[in-house]
């Protein structure tokens, strides 16, 4: 099992990430609200801006307060 940085000590399991995406669009943002009304959100970043979010197999939604460029960097490592 490979793991990616999400920030702060937070790891995700890198076979499981479906996409790294900006969370500025409307879709993106609609999709993070839908995740926390369904209890599937998982935020880690720290109280900080969500500056990525992250969509993974198990429609789990990731909020992180890196790049999304910083994360897709780790995952192609």
């Amino acid at each position: 099992m490979k793991l990616i940085d999400a920030g702060f000590g937070n790891y995700v399991n890198r076979d499981r990430v479906v996409s790294v995406v900006s969370p500025e669009s409307l879709p993106i943002r609609r999709l993070v609200q839908d995740a926390k009304n369904a209890g599937r959100l998982i935020d880690v970043s720290c109280g900080k801006k969500t500056k990525s979010v992250i969509i993974t197999d198990s429609d789990h939604i990731i909020c992180s307060a890196y790049e999304p460029e910083e994360i897709v960097k780790t995952v192609e490592e």
